[in-house]
């Protein structure tokens, strides 16, 4: 079990109890999220290591990412919602890079769809991804290269125009190592790409400890645009611009109120995300989630 003692971000010691959070996915344990007094950044204090022990909270037939066939309705509502963004996200690169084809990294890939749609618009696809299901399914369904996490270290420096991470650095168990080897990946002027669940967004502040970005023990470090900028400048990144994931919002009030116990959890989810929504567009830092660009 790893324990925090110090705030991962800015060494300080100030830290102090945020929330209690529950795994509502799989096994209902507790886990602690403490908060940095000095830098503000929120975290999960206990968790499991990242070789013996984490993979077990992963294994569930609802861990949509893992599986296309997750079973129920708001799982297949998210697979409809991604086939949706999957086109979106592919002019965003390209738009982004200011080019058509190239070559690109998709870190925590899951069953590949990202990664076919850019193969598809002609672009030279690696992917990285921890779990072997999604693993495999990725490169036999998607002929796609798909590698373990072990292997990043491997790859020839600067092999990369673009390397995108989608809801996956929050995730890391050592995201300043991460960061190190996309620095080196990158091309000269090339561009990364992460999404990121944000915790000062109106939903976060609206349910809590039942906010379902939360996701403890999977989701172990829970930035908003603050903390996420002193984590992108410490790694030696800058922000060069920042959009939000408008369809996020919905599938995670939806959950939140499952969490919740509400009997009308789909209901209350999709009005309660409109609401938020709306209240957002006229401030992106309160978003659901959002996208950092990092040069």
């Amino acid at each position: 079990m790893i324990i925090h003692s110090i705030c991962p971000l800015c060494l300080s010691g100030k830290i102090s109890l945020f929330l209690k959070c529950t795994d509502y996915l799989l096994s209902r344990e507790e886990f602690d999220l403490c908060k940095c007094s000095d830098c503000g950044f929120v975290f999960t204090r206990q968790y499991p290591d990242e070789l013996v022990g984490i993979g077990k909270y992963y294994e569930s037939d609802d861990y949509v990412s893992h599986d296309d066939k997750a079973k129920g309705f708001l799982n297949r509502l998210y697979l409809q919602a991604r086939s949706v963004m999957l086109k979106r996200k592919r002019r965003m690169v390209e738009k982004a890079t200011g080019i058509r084809k190239g070559s690109i990294l998709d870190i925590g890939c899951g069953t590949g769809h990202f990664a076919a749609t850019m193969k598809e618009g002609g672009w030279d696809v690696t992917g990285i991804e921890p779990n072997v299901k999604a693993r495999d399914f990725a490169a036999r369904q998607f002929a796609i290269d798909v590698l373990g996490p072990e292997l990043i270290s491997e790859l020839p420096s600067g092999s990369f125009n673009c390397i995108t991470m989608w809801h996956v650095q929050e995730h890391f168990h050592d995201p300043f190592s991460y960061a190190a080897e996309i620095k080196r990946l990158l091309r000269p002027g090339g561009l990364c790409l992460s999404a990121l669940p944000n915790c000062s967004s109106f939903d976060a502040e609206h349910y809590g400890e039942t906010w379902a970005a939360y996701d403890v023990p999977r989701h172990l470090w829970h930035f908003t645009p603050e903390t996420f900028r002193t984590f992108a400048e410490k790694t030696g990144f800058k922000i060069s611009e920042t959009r939000s994931l408008p369809l996020d919002v919905f599938y995670i009030s939806i959950l939140s109120e499952k969490n919740k116990g509400s009997k009308i959890h789909f209901l209350k989810g999709v009005i309660k995300g409109s609401l938020f929504a709306f209240r957002a567009l006229f401030d992106k830092t309160k978003s659901s989630s959002l996208i950092y660009f990092l040069r």
